[in-house]
């Protein structure tokens, strides 16, 4: 029997509610496929720096560079929110993390289920057969560039007026656009070939490189057709047209928030999966937060978790069958109508309202 080794890192707020529903799917799909897991679980985030100090301790690096694969919760919460730089905060770790085990391409499918359609905030006509992918560059960007913050005594201010100054630097390197851009030209490939490089190349300098760059390497993909389109058209285009999308590549902070505007093409975050891949050991997390205000409760949607096991299974384990297993188990449970509160809607009936245990008991059942 074949055995991997998983680096569990739950986390904060409802990400060991969630974590423990992936863990049952993940048990189920052993008996059924005869395949092991074994279970590293570490810490990460803010229950991190409350036992540590350090939002992502030694012990948990190691752990996760001697995975086959990473399964993350979430991190964060208002007990560690502070504006004191000086002060860990539990994204550090998450930031840390990916940069150390050099995860650079970040890819978040958004599919929007058929049993699901009447959950998105669009017209059924508008998200009627939307698959598409976003390809986020990790590693680059504003969020590892240099920042300060600092009181200025020039009197530079209007007026002359003194104040305070910050500065954050947007930076990016050609070997760092090359490697996120050919991943997603080769995601591109084994889709529908269509790809749009996502910038803000009417300003930025970095984007104008970042322009140049994916068109440079594009004649090494002849199949796949490409386009650029400046980040503010493709918000909107997200919620106009998302069905003419196929696979989105862009930057760090872009991706960041594209991605979660276009998780609410399928209504909810919490039905939205993520995969965090580089040279060595990936990560894979749900894209939503922590949900502090719903932690402990049993109502957190375990979906996205869950689809996180379909692509680690996908992606680092090479186990296909078992990764078709969980996606048709989904498919099948929304169909029956089984709903958590957040895709549930005034045609739900009670008794097909379930919490997060009873949800991941119904995939299980189903696998």
């Amino acid at each position: 029997m074949k055995t991997y080794k998983i680096c569990l890192l739950p986390g904060d707020g409802i990400g060991p509610e969630i974590m423990a529903q992936a863990c049952k799917v993940l048990d189920a799909l052993a008996r059924r496929f005869d395949i092991g897991f074994e279970y590293d679980k570490q810490l990460i985030g803010g229950c991190a720096i409350d036992a540590t100090g350090q939002p992502l301790p030694e012990a948990s690096l190691e752990a996760a560079r001697h995975s086959d694969a990473v399964l993350l919760g979430a991190v964060g919460g208002p007990k560690w929110d502070s504006t004191d730089p000086n002060q860990p905060r539990p994204e550090q770790g998450l930031l840390r993390i990916r940069k150390e085990l050099g995860l650079y391409a970040n890819l978040r499918p958004v599919t929007v289920f058929d049993a699901l359609a009447a959950a998105s905030p669009l017209k059924p006509e508008i998200i009627e057969g939307v698959d598409l992918m976003i390809v986020r560059e990790l590693t680059g960007g504003l969020y590892f560039g240099m920042r300060e913050r600092f009181y200025d005594e020039d009197g530079s201010g209007p007026d002359g007026a003194k104040g305070q100054r910050a500065y954050d630097t947007l930076e990016y390197r050609e070997y760092e656009i090359e490697r996120i851009a050919r991943h997603a030209f080769e995601t591109a490939e084994k889709r529908r070939g269509r790809l749009h490089s996502v910038d803000k190349a009417n300003v930025l300098e970095t984007s104008r490189m970042w322009r140049e760059i994916v068109h440079d390497i594009a004649s090494d993909y002849p199949s796949v057709e490409l386009f650029d389109m400046l980040v503010d058209n493709t918000a909107m285009q997200l919620v106009h047209n998302p069905g003419q999308f196929d696979v989105i590549v862009t930057e760090n902070t872009f991706g960041d928030i594209l991605s979660d505007e276009a998780s609410m093409l399928s209504g909810s975050l919490g039905m939205l999966a993520s995969a965090s891949l580089g040279d060595g050991v990936a990560l894979y997390e749900p894209s939503h937060g922590s949900a502090p205000d719903i932690a402990g409760l049993g109502i957190a949607n375990p979906l996205a978790q869950i689809l996180s096991v379909e692509m680690m299974l996908r992606y680092s384990l090479d186990e296909a069958q078992a990764a078709d297993a969980i996606h048709q188990a989904v498919a099948a449970v929304l169909a029956e109508g089984w709903r958590t509160g957040d895709i549930a809607d005034a045609d739900t009936p009670a008794d097909h309202r379930v919490g997060t245990d009873q949800m991941g008991d119904l995939i299980v059942e189903r696998l």
